[in-house]
Order: structure tokens, then sequence, then C-alpha cells
């Protein structure tokens, strides 16, 4: 319990520091440049205690549990003697089957749950007036967080160069940005940022440490990070694509009625 809490409190120091720039920065334009007293100052206050107990335990969250947990994962469904009882000989890779799998689990559960992608759904239902579905958004984009981590991991486990990928998903981007609607081209170039936030980065970081760490001739540091590039890269597309049907799909609906 002492560790812990010496623990708990030197990330509480850390997080402090970090915000209070921000907090200083918000304070001086609001009292110098704006000129005007700070509304709610209680609740600012309370509010902004809150944060620094939140973020505070969630650093120690991720210590402590899921940087550990994606290692470990990644470690077990990748080790020797899991990927040799799979029995799939042949294509090497075809071995890491499950590895596969479990990156675009992660990458689905992960992204539905991601506090930012929530936030910029609401506010994309918000402003089309309902046009804009929150859960066919989100599921648009952890769609696409799936198959990019899926993808990802197959790149890791094949050793094959990052930048092949990340160049034709930006060839693909550019030419769908040319096609798609131009109203939710924005919005899809957003939600490939949220994606890489507070629950997805830390579970992708890990899984990609623990995987290039348990295949023979990946090293960690050159072949374990890369995957959040793709989660970033995979949404746009998938956002994109999904406003090119619902847009085809509209037009042969008027075809079939006229």
């Amino acid at each position: 319990m002492t560790e812990f809490l010496g623990e708990f409190l030197q990330i509480l120091i850390l997080t402090v520091r970090d915000v209070l720039p921000i907090l200083m920065l918000i304070v001086f334009f609001q009292l110098v440049v704006l000129r005007q007293p700070i509304p709610n100052l209680k609740k600012i206050i309370v509010g902004g205690i809150y944060v620094v107990l939140g973020l505070s335990l969630f650093l120690l969250g991720l210590e402590k549990a899921l940087f550990p947990v994606g290692e470990l994962m990644a470690t077990q469904l990748s080790g020797p003697e899991f990927v040799g009882s799979a029995g799939i000989e042949g294509v090497y890779w075809l071995s890491y089957s499950w590895i596969f799998v479990f990156a675009a689990m992660v990458g689905f559960a992960t992204t539905i749950a991601e506090p930012a992608l929530i936030a910029v759904a609401m506010k994309a239902n918000e402003v089309s007036a309902g046009t804009i579905s929150q859960w066919g958004l989100r599921i648009t984009v952890a769609l696409g967080v799936a198959f990019a981590l899926a993808l990802g991991t197959f790149r890791i486990v094949t050793g094959t160069p990052l930048h092949l990928y990340i160049l034709v998903g930006y060839i693909i981007v550019i030419v769908q940005t040319v096609f798609a609607p131009k109203k939710i081209i924005a919005l899809a170039y957003d939600s490939g940022g949220v994606t890489t936030s507070t629950v997805t980065v830390p579970l992708v970081a890990a899984l990609g440490l623990g995987l290039s760490s348990s295949v023979p001739g990946r090293n960690p540091a050159i072949d374990g990070f890369g995957l959040i590039a793709f989660a970033s890269l995979f949404p746009i597309i998938s956002v994109l694509a999904y406003a090119q049907l619902a847009e085809l799909s509209n037009f042969i609906l008027k075809k079939t009625k006229q």
C-alpha cells in the first residue's frame, strides 16, 4: 500500500507539473488579455482537481495494468509454444493468425470505448441534425482501426517496410478525398486523429512492443512502433468509404425509383 501511494504521489506531482502551464495560459488570457473575471471559479477549481486526480489514476493504471496486459497477450499469442501448436505449415505468417484476430478485436473494442471518438460522434450528430449517426460513425471508425491493427501486426510478423503501407494508404486517402462527399471529408480526417487517444494508444503500443519482442528477428525499437500510424490512417479510409457507399446507394435508389 505504501509503495502504491508513493507511486501515485510521484505521478500526481508530474501531472500537476504538466497541467500547470495550460492553467497559467488560460488564466493569463482571461485576466490580462480579455480582462474578464473567471466565471464559475469554484466549479473550475473542483473540475481541475478532478482532472488532475483522474489523469494521475489513469496513468498509474496504464503502468500497472494496460501496458503489462497488452505485452503479455502479444507475447503469449506469438510465443513459440503457442505458434508451434497452431499446426499451420507452409506460409509461416499463418501461424500467427490468432495475433491478427486479437489485434483486430483490441482495435475495435478500444475504439468503441474511446472518449475522444464518442465526443466527436456526439457533436457530429448534433450539428448534422441527426443525419450522422453516433453509433454509425463509431462502428465505422472502429472497423477501420480493427483492420489497421490486423494489417499492422501482419507487417511486424512479416518484417515488411512500414513506409510502403503508409504510402499506399495515403494514396488511397487522396483518391478518396477527390471523389468523396465534401461534407464528410473533414469529419473523416478528424476521425483518424481521435482514435489515437487515451484508451487506444497504450494498448496498441504495448501490443506492438510485445509482438516485436516475441517474433524472431524483430527489433522492438524498430518494428515495435508504427501500429499507431495505422490506427490513425485507416479510419479515414473507412469513413470516406462509408460515405461513398452511402452516396452510391442513394444514387442507385433514386435511379430505380425513376
